[in-house]
């Protein structure tokens, strides 16, 4: 069925509502399953408006799911999800259904694939294109202990892009796996698919033809029935010869209908009769059964909550931290035609619409694939042009080599726009941008800036563009303070620091709060509450750079300083609080020093805003920590 709203009231689901394990689901008969589908659809449209999440995803496969559990002797098969983003479905058919409306909250369900969270999650995920790797793992331990399985990867053809997908491909043909590889073919990662691979499957649809498989798990060639819809079809195809997944050495079949239950059953039955590496290719439609998700995907990529009733007009909130940099990528390249701009797939979470749209010659989406992001703007670099990386903290990660090798090493003139940073709610652990300041710092060459505020956002993305050389700001998820943006753009001096506020400055005693972006209000909150409740002199710095560091400022305030505390939205441990006690340690400078951050453990899904204070790094929790130290040292000076 299609559906045009999405239930505030809990649906009927008299089939689901008996499936706890997907042994259950097994002894349905097989013409149930339509109404299975049917209930599951529904139930994921009202989980989703009730929690909020991935949504466009969840709803494109639905019928591979059922399929997938009805057919493979799960959790003893293993059924390994690329990315995570799809997996509502499977939570509710494992055992999870009534847990499904607290996905993404504190103390709730993660909101992708976790092994802590249920045996049937055989691997933890959350970056793209893992499955395959992980997949041919547990084939060949499998194979080992002379116990096989079958094991099956669902990965989409946004994250098949990614290199590390054909590395696995190419080496479980090498070892001639028992591993079965789904390709859901839905045009999309977060946005539309682009490039090579994605014309080549265009090749493959053009052809007319499809590699069926009969139930005694033979291979034969037939013409394919007319599709429906497939939005690649109007693109120019590759005039490739054959199958790429053949030529590696992969049997394929496909493309089939993954909205068809009856052959999805049908096809991974029969498929279980052969061994080796094989490929199973369906086309789905993101945001199937829901209109407005299947007209606008992108948009319906996630969903907030629906709100529980309707709220007033409020003021206008201020511009996302994205916006500005977009905002900012727009501007810079009006007044310099050597700015390009690279993004690996999020070209709407990165702010980059406008961007696209009126420089595309300037413009470069190079799919799910961080590490060619980088090398790629390393190369613009080497010809003369300023290239522009917009790239979340978390995916960046993947691009570590080559930021060091291909960048920073040849000092080549790169300009990091680094997003999400710091904490980022609901999406969880794997998406925490936690390790940036430690993984760049140590960096020869690299310049690290993060701004306390939009503003100083905006005026740090040109210091770097400017700077002959990698540089990279950092900025957090979510939306500014609301302060007033200055379009003139202007360079801040590198490597210093800004003298914030002064509290109680003739006081004896004083305490200095050394703050790094996100975390700069908070901290010049918790600083003035200080000064109020225990008659202290407290000075909060926006430190703004944490390579390089504002030494400087630093050895004017240690005179002065009993107490120095540093602050930051990143781990304790090798972040910009290091950095101060290194400078402290080479200077010979003897003070006591707090270090806040984060802790050295992953934390679970939450709230932004619930995080912080579980960190206790809101400007309460900030205030408490300085409070405490402050008493055990005056307590034994």
């Amino acid at each position: 069925m299609l559906y045009t709203e999405i239930p505030t009231q809990r649906p009927v689901i008299s089939l689901l509502e008996g499936i706890d394990h997907p042994q259950q689901l097994r002894e349905l008969r097989q013409e149930q399953l339509a109404q299975v589908v049917d209930e599951l659809r529904q139930y994921i449209l009202y989980a989703a408006g009730q929690s909020g999440g991935h949504f466009g995803a969840n709803l494109g496969v639905i019928e591979l799911t059922v399929a997938l559990h009805y057919c493979f002797n799960t959790p003893d098969d293993r059924l390994i999800w690329d990315v995570g983003h799809q997996a509502y479905p499977h939570k509710v058919l494992t055992g999870r259904r009534e847990q499904i409306t607290t996905i993404r909250a504190k103390d709730g369900l993660a909101a992708f694939p976790a092994r802590d969270e249920s045996e049937f999650d055989t691997f933890g995920v959350g970056h793209s294109s893992t499955a395959i790797s992980a997949g041919l793992g547990m084939a060949l331990a499998r194979r080992y202990q002379n116990n096989p399985c079958e094991v099956v990867c669902v990965v989409g053809d946004g994250a098949m892009t990614a290199g590390m997908a054909f590395e696995a491909m190419n080496d479980a043909v090498a070892h001639d796996a028992d591993l079965i590889v789904v390709l859901n073919d839905n045009d999309m990662s977060i946005s539309q698919s682009t490039g090579g691979f994605a014309k080549h499957l265009a090749a493959i649809w053009e052809k007319g033809q499809f590699v069926n498989v009969d139930e005694n798990g033979e291979a034969y060639v037939q013409p394919h029935p007319q599709w429906i819809y497939n939005s690649r079809l109007h693109q120019s195809a590759t005039s490739a010869a054959d199958n790429l997944f053949k030529a590696i050495g992969f049997d394929y079949f496909g493309p089939f209908d993954g909205h068809n239950i009856d052959q999805l059953v049908q096809v991974f039955n029969a498929l279980k009769k052969r061994k080796g590496p094989r490929l199973v290719h369906i086309y789905t439609k993101k945001g199937k059964g829901f209109i407005p998700a299947e007209a606008d995907p992108i948009t319906y990529h996630a969903i907030s909550k629906l709100p529980a009733q309707p709220t007033l007009a409020t003021k206008k909130a201020p511009p996302k931290y994205s916006e500005i940099f977009g905002q900012w990528l727009y501007d810079q390249a009006a007044q310099d035609k050597r700015l390009m701009a690279i993004t690996p797939a999020m070209c709407e979470g990165s702010g980059m619409v406008d961007f696209a749209r009126d420089y595309p010659e300037r413009f470069f989406d190079v799919a799910i694939a961080e590490q060619h992001a980088v090398t790629l703007a390393a190369g613009m670099a080497c010809e003369g042009l300023k290239p522009v990386v917009a790239i979340y903290s978390t995916f960046l990660q993947r691009g570590y080599d080559q930021l060091i090798h291909d960048v920073a090493l040849q000092n080549l003139d790169v300009t990091f726009g680094i997003d999400r940073a710091g904490l980022v709610g609901e999406d969880g652990p794997t998406h925490a941008g936690a390790y940036d300041y430690a993984y760049m710092r140590t960096i020869p060459n690299m310049i690290i800036m993060a701004p306390k505020d939009e503003n100083e956002c905006r005026q740090m993305l040109h210091t770097a563009y400017v700077y002959p050389g990698p540089a990279a700001v950092r900025y957090p998820r979510g939306s500014g303070l609301g302060v007033d943006v200055q379009q003139e753009m202007s360079l801040l001096e590198l490597g210093r620091a800004e003298l914030l506020a002064e509290f109680n400055p003739h006081h004896e005693q004083q305490i200095s709060i050394l703050a790094f972006g996100s975390r700069v209000q908070a901290a010049l909150e918790a600083g003035q509450e200080l000064a109020a409740a225990h008659k202290l002199g407290v000075r909060v710095v926006n430190m703004r750079f944490v390579k390089p560091l504002d030494e400087e400022i630093i050895q004017q305030l240690a005179g002065q300083t009993t107490l120095f505390v540093t602050v930051e939205e990143h781990a304790v441990m090798g972040g910009a609080g290091s950095a101060v006690n290194e400078f402290l340690a080479k200077a010979l400078l003897v003070k006591p020093v707090l270090n806040l951050g984060l802790a050295d453990s992953f934390m679970p899904q939450a709230s932004h805003a619930q995080m912080l204070e579980e960190s206790g790094l809101d400007a309460l929790g900030i205030q408490r920590s300085i409070a405490q130290c402050w008493a055990k040292l005056t307590l034994h000076p």
